[in-house]
């Protein structure tokens, strides 16, 4: 485990210059360029709250504010998963003409997702003061901690999926669905109350397991009640996110070997 950390470390300008590669390519050649990193989760977050305030209305106050605080970690979720199960296949001549970790690609491409989300809170900070609630300085000392957390469940995640779609190219598609699926286990769009006061015990439960869940709540926490959150909620996200860092680096050793054949 040692080795492989000094390994990945010895290729952290591989990294650097991997994110750095991804992010001027995202909107190469597009007319507003850069300016689609703020634009895309505006136009998701308008429409949202169109159907949710006006449509079905949720009865939310500042349901914009509610949405946005934790659409654009969903997105940086949502992108890493789907988008980085085919790190290692769209880089399939750089694997087969060169030696590094493999690990390399995964990493970049999350890493890349993570900063594009980092820029896209500029989004959400003024969203926040603009609505006039504020911010609470105690509450935003954790949000480095959350975005952690979700940093760590993404990459989990994404190793054992960049791994497997070089066996299952299928899976990329299959991924998309699930994608799609899990916005709607994960309070995004709704308050986990509807959740807690409406569903059975056992399946609120279940419910909690989902590590998103803890994570959506912590952000709402921070950035829209502006208050502390419950870490033992956190606790889940926490778990799972190590167990699947750990699972995947392991999935992703084993299944490497055989990458240069596959591809």
């Amino acid at each position: 485990m040692f080795k492989k950390l000094k390994e990945l470390y010895d290729y952290r300008e591989m990294i650097i210059s991997l994110v750095r590669k991804d992010l001027r390519g995202r909107y190469k050649s597009s007319v507003l360029g850069f300016l689609w990193t703020f634009i895309n989760p505006l136009c998701q977050i308008i429409v949202y709250t169109l159907v949710f305030s006006q449509i079905f209305r949720m009865g939310i106050e500042k349901y914009y504010l509610f949405l946005t605080v934790v659409m654009i970690p969903w997105v940086f979720f949502s992108s890493s998963v789907s988008g980085g199960s085919m790190s290692v296949v769209n880089q399939q001549d750089l694997v087969k003409k060169i030696y590094f970790p493999r690990e390399v690609l995964p990493i970049s491409f999350v890493t890349s997702c993570f900063v594009n989300m980092l820029l896209s809170f500029i989004v959400v900070f003024i969203v926040v003061a603009v609505s006039g609630i504020g911010f609470n300085p105690v509450a935003l000392l954790f949000l480095p901690l959350i975005m952690l957390i979700e940093y760590i469940l993404a990459l989990g995640i994404t190793m054992v999926t960049s791994a497997c779609t070089v066996y299952l190219r299928d899976l990329e598609h299959i991924i998309g669905v699930l994608m799609m699926a899990w916005i709607y286990l994960t309070p995004v769009m709704y308050d986990i109350s509807y959740v807690t006061e409406n569903a059975p015990a056992k399946l609120v439960s279940i419910f909690y397991l989902n590590p998103m869940t803890s994570i959506a709540i912590a952000y709402r926490d921070i950035l829209y009640y502006k208050r502390i959150p419950q870490m033992q909620h956190l606790l889940v996200a926490v778990v799972v996110g190590v167990v699947f860092l750990v699972a995947g680096s392991i999935i992703f050793a084993k299944l490497q070997r055989n990458f240069v054949e596959e591809l």
